[in-house]
Order: C-alpha cells, then structure tokens, then sequence
C-alpha cells in the first residue's frame, strides 16, 4: 500500500484510477516535474508582487489583506483539489498563485525584523529537497512500511497540536513553550522541521508509484501539488525556526 504523511497525497489517491498507458496519457516522472516546476514558478511570481508591495511601502497593512487572502484562499483551492483530482490541471496553478501572495507577504515581513532570513530558509529548503531527492534515489533512504507509519503518525501528532493551539488560541489559552525562543521552542521546530523534509521521501516514493501504476495524465498535476504542499510547509517551519535562532541574539 502507498502511504504518504502529505494529506494531498493519501494512501487512497491512485485507488480505482484506470491505467491509461495504453492510450498514451499516463502519468510519467518527468512530466511531474515539469508541473512542480510550472507550479513553483507561480508562486515565486505572485510571491515577487507582495514582497515587492512591502518593501515599498514599509506597510505590513499594505500586504495583510494580500496575506489573509492567499492564505485562505490557497487552503480552500488546496481542499478543492485534494478532493476534486481532476480538477488539478486548474486548481493546482490556482492555489500555487494564491499560496505565493501568502508567502511573499509574510516572508517579507520576517525580512524586515530578520534581514537575510528568507535568503536562508529558501537555500536550506531547496537545499533540503535536493540532498533528500538524491538520497531517495540512491537507496540511501528507503520508503519502508516502518518508514511511512512513523512519519505519518508524527505528522499527524504535529497537526493535532497545532490545531489545538488555533482552537485555543481563540480562548486567549497558547500552549507554553512550544511557541517561544526558548530550548524546547527551538527543539519542537527542528523536530517539526525534520518530519516535514521526510514528508518529501514519502511523497517521492508516492509520484513514482503512481507513475509505475499507470495512473492518468492529470495526475501529473496533483503529484507535483501535493510535493508543492510540502515544500510550503517546509519552507515556514524553516523560517519559524530560523526566527526563534535570530529572536536569541
């Protein structure tokens, strides 16, 4: 059985979808990253828009309703083409335009309180997906059924604990130190960091079984979303991390 911690890429993807080699349309690992590189590019260009708003206007006001509007709309976008799959040729560039006006506002603002920051969590993002993407490839790192249960149940237990501290939070409650600078802040994000990076194995094991089974065309597309998913999450976990390192200084 495929497993994979990303909720875009569940276990139960690539269940009932039809071969479809035969007819030539089938999903291949090439044409999935040529859809993750199309999808990365439009989030750095949507991204580029809001950073440059920012910059110009000194105004984290000038960015939030850009912020609250891709962060919401890229959620629901994302649920859309979790449960829509064949929508994915449209709503995957969709949500990775809207993903970018989110990010590039939010990133330039940490810029602004941690010059150099962004710089740093996208080197150590791409940096991340390569050395990960060559160890996978090398053998070096295997997606054994071990491998894949714990890295989903550990994905799952961060969800829980961030989603009790959303719900929480609306009560004026905050979960103590996992949050702050502190030793135990710094180490729950290194811990939330190194899951999210062994997210992208699952998800390479994942693509390439997909592509072995025969799946359709337009899966190309959820493939390279659901790694565009990860990749998000990696690279603010990144940046959360990097923030507490620079608010200890």
């Amino acid at each position: 059985m495929m497993r994979s911690g990303n909720p875009a890429l569940s276990a139960s993807t690539f269940t009932d979808l039809a071969p479809a080699a035969a007819r030539g349309e089938a999903m291949t690992l090439q044409g999935t990253v040529n859809k993750t590189g199309i999808l990365l590019l439009l989030t750095v260009l949507t991204a580029s828009w809001t950073w440059n708003m920012y910059l110009t206007s000194a105004n984290p006001a000038a960015v939030m309703p850009w912020l609250w509007g891709g962060l919401i709309g890229g959620f629901i976008f994302g649920m859309v083409t979790a449960f829509k799959k064949t929508w994915a040729p449209l709503t995957a560039p969709i949500y990775a335009l809207l993903e970018g006006l989110f990010l590039g506002a939010l990133s330039s603002i940490m810029e602004a309180q941690f010059p150099g920051i962004v710089i740093q969590a996208v080197g150590l993002t791409f940096g991340t997906l390569f050395a990960l993407l060559l160890a996978y490839k090398s053998g070096l790192i295997r997606a054994t059924e071990n491998f894949k249960l714990g890295v989903v149940a550990a994905t799952g237990g961060i969800a829980l604990v961030y989603m009790a501290s959303i719900v929480l939070g609306f009560f004026g409650i905050g979960i103590p130190y996992i949050h702050g600078s502190g030793l135990i802040g710094i180490g729950f994000s290194l811990f939330v960091v190194v899951i999210a990076a062994l997210n992208l194995v699952l998800d390479f094991d994942f693509i390439e079984n997909g592509a072995e089974k025969g799946a359709p065309k337009y899966m190309e597309w959820y493939g390279a979303f659901g790694l565009v998913v990860t990749l998000i999450w990696l690279y603010l976990e990144i940046l959360r991390l990097l923030s507490k390192l620079n608010s200890r200084r």
